[in-house]
């Protein structure tokens, strides 16, 4: 820029300085703690957060362990299941598991119908009046637990015509008493040899879906010993 002319060195010449002024001072409406409290830091409040971040990991431990203890209750069933399917001798806790040795089993086998899945409130007078339309009864026999009392869920009812289980059999095929469908099949404990409950693997299966004509052959068997 030296070898500008002196017009046009001008333009390139600084501002002069900025004048003094004298800083303001505080506000007088402002209080002073006001004041000391907007430049002071805000202390950070970390005992809520720290009890929170506490209850959850006591959550997630109580949770893990819940679940683990419903693992080993789960393999635990599922051993005894299959140790009774593997030795049933073993795992008989009722004198129903063996319908021989039960005392209070009676009357004749070919005549007797059994009725499961019912609800724990039914009686054996609800019995008889459900299943006295097919014939003469001879005993009702609602089977209860030893210790408390309460129905097991299923009872035997014994006609005196083996004509009359026959149609009990055939004709009270889903029937329902107090609102729940009931399971209706011959006593097979004491006429097929070598029959187990559902519990220790035998059964009659699943309790939604039956297989087409599985209930054929308990007449049959009938009709076959009643022959010999």
């Amino acid at each position: 820029t030296h070898l500008l002319p002196p017009n046009l060195l001008k333009l390139f010449a600084p501002r002069p300085p900025l004048p003094y002024a004298k800083p303001p001072g505080r506000d007088p409406d402002l209080p002073l703690k006001s004041l000391s409290a907007r430049r002071a830091p805000q202390p950070i409040v970390v005992a809520p957060v720290l009890a929170q971040i506490r209850r959850d990991q006591d959550d997630r431990e109580r949770k893990l362990v819940e679940e683990g203890q419903f693992q080993l209750r789960r393999r635990e069933r599922e051993r005894r299941r299959k140790e009774a399917i593997a030795d049933p001798s073993r795992h008989r806790t009722s004198p129903t598991d063996a319908p021989q040795d039960d005392e209070e089993i009676c009357g004749d086998p070919y005549k007797t119908l059994f009725v499961g899945r019912l609800p724990h409130d039914v009686t054996e007078r609800d019995l008889v009046r459900e299943f006295d339309l097919y014939g003469p009864i001879e005993r009702v026999r609602l089977v209860t637990d030893h210790k408390t009392g309460a129905s097991r869920g299923y009872a035997f009812v014994v006609y005196e015509r083996e004509r009359d289980m026959k149609a009990a059999y055939k004709d009270a095929d889903g029937l329902k008493m107090k609102g729940k469908r009931v399971l209706i099949d011959v006593e097979r404990g004491r006429t097929v040899k070598g029959w187990k409950p559902r519990r220790l693997g035998g059964g009659l299966g699943g309790r939604i879906k039956k297989l087409k004509g599985a209930r054929s052959s308990p007449l049959s068997l009938f009709s076959s010993a009643t022959t010999h």
